[in-house]
């Protein structure tokens, strides 16, 4: 193969090499770490969840456990965001996971929260996500 050949061959996987390595990173929209203490009437949430959801309804979601009322959920989209509570309780009853004689039994838990601040479509708390770490402390009331 003629010298000029390979070097076009080689040039041009070169640069469809330099191509693939720009379109692969790409990081995205950009995207906040939001973390902080979680509490209801002033006690914090034992065990629960909390999730980031766009305001607009259109992308994707972020969420995280709450245990001993904190929180840290990465990667949530910037920008406008719902956000939902649970906390949940043990209420003393278990469930079998499927109907059969030796099935494993769950505890059966029940959300303590409001529905305003625990259904996913009409939460009332909002935050806006910055790009970068966030800290934000919740006391939700009554």
């Amino acid at each position: 193969m003629p010298a000029s050949r390979a070097s076009r061959i080689v040039g041009a996987m070169l640069v469809l090499l330099g191509v693939a390595l720009v379109a692969g990173c790409g990081s995205g929209p950009p995207t906040g770490d939001v973390s902080g203490t979680a509490s209801y009437e002033g006690v914090p949430i034992a065990e629960g969840t909390i999730t980031f959801s766009p305001a607009d309804g259109q992308g994707p979601t972020a969420g995280g456990t709450i245990t001993d009322g904190k929180y840290a959920v990465k990667k949530v989209p910037a920008g406008p965001a719902k956000v939902q509570f649970t906390s949940s309780t043990d209420t003393g009853k278990k469930k079998k996971m499927y109907d059969a004689p030796n099935s494993p039994e769950y505890p059966i838990k029940i959300n303590t929260l409001p529905e305003k601040y625990s259904d996913p479509l009409n939460t009332e708390l909002r935050y806006d996500v910055q790009a970068g770490p966030n800290e934000k402390n919740w006391d939700l009331k009554k």
